[in-house]
């Protein structure tokens, strides 16, 4: 990442900067299990198994996530906090209370969060409010034809919203919501699932557009073929490279996402834990 301006924050985030993705560690509590939108690759699950986004081995209460920071910080190596889900940060007001929290026992720890961004235009002065230094938004497609074969249907206030509608409402809300946290100081990274045969030749315009909105990274991770999406084939290695080249022509691009879990926490890919794993030193 060339923007000096957020370096202090981006140069220690090991979801931001794939230097210190094996050195520095992350906590993400699972305070979050309500979702507004139904993505046809997403299935939410409370499980001890699955290495994946939307699974934790249970929902914590915000006294309980506080204290499992609390007790992680002491363990090992902690500089980014993170409400990951399983379900959308933003719909959970135990999102908010937890970075209240965070912000007065903890405001030396980067604040972060994962989001579809539905609810971010409404949200994005809360969240630059509450000292949330970055903001992960998944954003799949910007065009209606491509984002109704990716999601079913969109809940937004109290109207659930289906088709061609309902992506329209989610993508506007998106887009904008992304410039409002950028205008707010908040660092944006976006992530896009690539989908072989739907959106494959779509995220260059996705790069395009969120990096005039001002997103300042970009992360393009594969399909875990699950839901509707449970036989198309997740796309292999070189085409994955391929449009993470492309897309690095516009934005920089983040290649070292292990799609962790929503109770993940440790250094990603080294000493990576969740909640209710067994220790080695168990057998």
């Amino acid at each position: 990442m060339n923007e000096s301006r957020f370096a202090h924050i981006t140069k220690v985030h090991p979801c931001f900067n794939e230097k210190m993705h094996d050195k520095v560690g992350r906590i993400h509590v699972p305070i979050a299990p309500k979702c507004n939108i139904q993505c046809n690759f997403c299935t939410r699950e409370i499980n001890k198994c699955e290495q994946r986004p939307g699974v934790a081995s249970r929902v914590m209460t915000v006294d309980q996530a506080v204290e499992h920071v609390r007790k992680v910080t002491t363990e090992m190596p902690i500089a980014v906090v993170g409400v990951a889900g399983p379900g959308d940060a933003l719909f959970n007001e135990e999102t908010f209370e937890f970075f209240k929290r965070m912000d007065e026992e903890f405001p030396d720890l980067i604040k972060c969060m994962s989001t579809n961004g539905l609810l971010l235009p409404e949200k994005a002065d809360e969240i630059a409010a509450l000292h949330i230094n970055t903001v992960t938004v998944t954003v799949n497609a910007i065009d209606p034809e491509i984002g109704t074969q990716i999601y079913s249907n969109v809940y937004f206030d109290k109207k659930l919203y289906k088709g061609e509608e309902g992506f329209n409402v989610l993508v506007k809300n998106q887009l904008e919501g992304i410039k409002k946290l950028a205008e707010n100081g908040v660092v944006v990274k976006v992530n896009s699932v690539l989908i072989p045969g739907v959106n494959d030749k779509h995220i260059l315009d996705i790069a395009r557009k969120v990096k005039e909105q001002g997103a300042s990274l970009m992360n393009v991770i594969p399909l875990i073929p699950m839901h509707k999406f449970k036989d198309t084939p997740k796309p292999d290695c070189a085409a994955l490279s391929e449009v993470r080249d492309a897309v690095e022509e516009i934005i920089p691009v983040f290649r070292a996402c292990t799609q962790c879990r929503a109770d993940a926490y440790g250094v990603p890919g080294k000493e990576d834990k969740h909640l209710d794993m067994t220790p080695a030193s168990h057998f």
